[in-house]
């Protein structure tokens, strides 16, 4: 015979446990909310680039030959007009000397051809020599002081040719690479040093097309230098490329530092820091997250969070939408800003349903 005081634990337990089970039949289910907002609105992004002069210079000879003076060393100042390198420059000078000597030869022969003109001419006026022969004399002194002239270019043409041996600072500036050597031969406008000649520093940087068409022009931004520290400089937008680059698929841009200093140098790793909600045309644009936006039979839908008191509902809202943007789509009608909407699991929310936010 079975004892009455266990089955009284027993049928207790079965009712304890029978309670606990409609307890946790009310699920109140968490979701994940966010504000509704402008487009750009306090959108804040850091791209990296690197610095540079805004003025560089290839610095090359104009002919070829053996480097025989190369006074170039890295990091040293020059200044315009300073002799920097010179080559053998053996065939030009000997293309010179050779159009000096036929320049010589040329003003022998015209000098003669105009003695001979002004002695026909003379006989001639006398009546001694005939038209025929003032006429020769004439056209003779014509030729030689034609090619006279020709071997006279010539000359400055080989004169500029060995010039073109000689390699001169075009600029006031720093030496950043040094690429040859004495005694070593170089082709025709084969770089042997660069020059930094700017007096200003930019960044070079490389936006995506999401937010190439929030930069514009003369657009402030914050620009930081790793190597030098918690240093802050300012810089403005100088550049603005209409075509992306095949090569990083990027659209490039130029950052002038409004502030430079002698820290900085050219290679050094910056970060730009933009601040892309600044632009009064994203501020009257309503975006809200693409998987923030459902559609079922009656068209577009976002579940509006309503808080009142200790508890939380979700209403279903009818929304119009517009384009599709890089950061969700825009709001036409059915939202205002500051509103909360749920931002997942919109599949298994259900009108008016209560919720917790995460």
């Amino acid at each position: 015979m079975k004892n009455p005081a266990i089955l009284l634990i027993v049928f207790l337990i079965v009712l304890s446990c029978g309670d606990g089970e409609q307890a946790v039949k009310k699920v109140v289910r968490p979701i994940l909310h966010q504000e509704v907002g402008y487009l750009g609105g306090a959108k804040v992004r850091t791209f990296s680039g690197t610095a540079r002069t805004d003025k560089i210079v290839n610095l090359s000879f104009r002919s070829g030959g053996i480097i025989t003076r190369f006074d170039v060393q890295l990091g040293q100042r020059v200044k315009k007009g300073d002799l920097l390198g010179r080559l053998d420059n053996v065939q030009a000078n000997l293309n010179y000397e050779s159009a000096l000597s036929s320049l010589n030869s040329a003003a022998s022969q015209m000098n003669t051809a105009k003695l001979s003109l002004n002695r026909i001419r003379s006989l001639y006026e006398k009546g001694s020599a005939s038209l025929r022969d003032f006429e020769a004399a004439k056209n003779s002194f014509r030729t030689a002081e034609q090619s006279y002239e020709s071997t006279r270019r010539s000359v400055a043409i080989q004169k500029e040719q060995v010039n073109f041996g000689f390699l001169y600072a075009p600029e006031d500036g720093i030496i950043a690479a040094v690429n040859a050597e004495v005694d070593e031969n170089v082709n025709p406008g084969q770089v042997v040093a660069i020059l930094n000649a700017g007096t200003d520093m930019e960044i070079s940087i490389g936006l995506p097309e999401s937010v190439i068409n929030l930069v514009r022009r003369d657009m402030k931004v914050d620009v930081a230098f790793p190597a030098i520290g918690d240093k802050a400089f300012q810089g403005q937008i100088s550049e603005v490329s209409p075509s992306v680059d095949a090569g990083t698929s990027t659209y490039p841009v130029r950052v002038t530092v409004l502030n430079p200093s002698s820290e900085i140098r050219t290679g050094m790793a910056a970060n730009v820091t933009f601040d892309l909600g600044g632009s009064d045309d994203t501020k009257k644009t309503l975006i809200v997250p693409a998987h923030a936006v459902g559609e079922d039979s009656d068209g577009r839908f976002v579940f509006l969070v309503n808080q009142q008191g200790v508890a939380t509902t979700v209403k279903k809202q009818r929304v119009t939408i517009g384009p599709l943007t890089s950061d969700g789509f825009e709001i036409r009608s059915g939202l205002q800003a500051g509103q909360r909407i749920a931002v997942a699991g919109l599949q298994t929310l259900l009108d008016g349903q209560e919720v917790r936010l995460q």
